[in-house]
C-alpha cells in the first residue's frame, strides 16, 4: 500500500519512511535555499537542520515579497512608467505564489524528518478526477423514437371573443341574433330573410283615398256641430 503524502507535497522527494526519503529530501531543501548554503556539511549531514533553516528562509522571502508588493507603487511609481509598474507587481506576484507553496513543502518535509506520520483529513483537497470510461449503449428510454401524439384534443383559437367547438363537439353558446337594420325614412329596413311589406299600387291608394274624402263628408265636423246646436238654441228663445 502506497504511503499517503499530503497536499503540497514536494515533486522528486520521496514517501517518508522510505529508503530514498532522506536524500531526496536534502536535495529538494538544497535547491530551494541560496546556493552557498551548499558550502556547509554539518546541513547535509543533518538533514533536520537544513530543513529547519530552509522552512525559515522561505517564510523570511514571503514576507519580503508581500512587503514589496505592498509598496512597490509608492517607491518605483515616480521611477517607473505605467507599463514596467504593472511588470513589476505581476513579478512579485508570481513569485509570491511560487514561494508561498515551497515554504508550505519545507514544513511538510521537515515535520516528516521529525518523525510527524501523516493521515488524512477531511479537509484536504480531493485527489485527481476518475477518467470517464467509453459511454456505454444508450438505455431504451433513452434511444430516440417518433414523437408520441398526444391524446387530449387541441383547443381551437377564439375567434370574435367565441371559441370555435372542436370536430364532434356541440357549440355551448348559440350565436348571438342579428342585429336590427337601421330605420330609414321612417321605415324599418327588413333583416336579410325577411320578406318586406307589400306596397299599395298607385289604383289602390287612388280608391283608399275616395273612401277617406266620402267617410269625411258622411261626418259632421265638430265646427258645424257647434254652429247647428247655436242656431237650434236661438230659435227655441224666439
Amino acid at each position: 500500500m502506497a504511503a499517503y503524502l499530503p497536499p503540497g507535497w514536494p515533486t522528486g522527494v520521496h514517501p517518508p519512511g522510505s529508503e530514498e526519503f532522506e536524500r531526496t529530501a536534502v536535495t529538494w531543501l538544497l535547491d530551494v535555499v541560496p546556493p552557498d548554503y551548499r558550502l556547509h556539511g554539518v546541513l547535509q549531514r543533518h538533514p533536520i537542520a537544513l530543513a529547519t533553516l530552509a522552512r525559515r528562509h522561505l517564510a523570511a522571502c514571503v514576507e519580503g515579497a508581500r512587503q514589496g508588493y505592498r509598496t512597490a507603487r509608492t517607491e518605483l511609481g515616480d521611477v517607473l512608467p505605467v507599463s514596467g509598474l504593472d511588470a513589476v507587481l505581476a513579478a512579485y506576484r508570481s513569485e509570491g505564489r511560487r514561494l508561498v507553496n515551497s515554504a508550505r513543502a519545507a514544513d511538510l518535509v521537515e515535520r516528516a524528518l521529525r518523525g510527524k506520520e501523516f493521515t488524512p483529513r477531511l479537509d484536504d483537497p480531493p485527489g485527481p478526477a476518475r477518467q470517464p470510461g467509453p459511454a456505454g449503449p444508450p438505455r431504451p428510454a433513452d434511444q430516440p423514437g417518433p414523437a408520441k401524439q398526444s391524446t387530449q384534443p387541441t383547443q381551437p383559437p377564439e375567434r370574435n371573443g367565441h371559441r370555435r367547438p372542436t370536430p364532434g363537439q356541440q357549440a355551448t353558446e348559440p350565436p348571438a341574433p342579428p342585429t336590427q337594420p337601421p330605420e330609414r325614412n321612417g321605415h324599418r329596413r327588413p333583416t336579410p330573410g325577411q320578406q318586406p311589406a307589400e306596397q299599395p299600387t298607385p289604383g289602390q291608394q287612388a280608391t283608399e283615398q275616395r273612401a277617406a274624402g266620402k267617410q269625411a263628408e258622411g261626418q259632421p265636423t265638430a265646427r258645424k256641430q257647434r254652429q247647428k246646436q247655436a242656431t237650434g238654441g236661438k230659435q227655441r228663445r224666439g
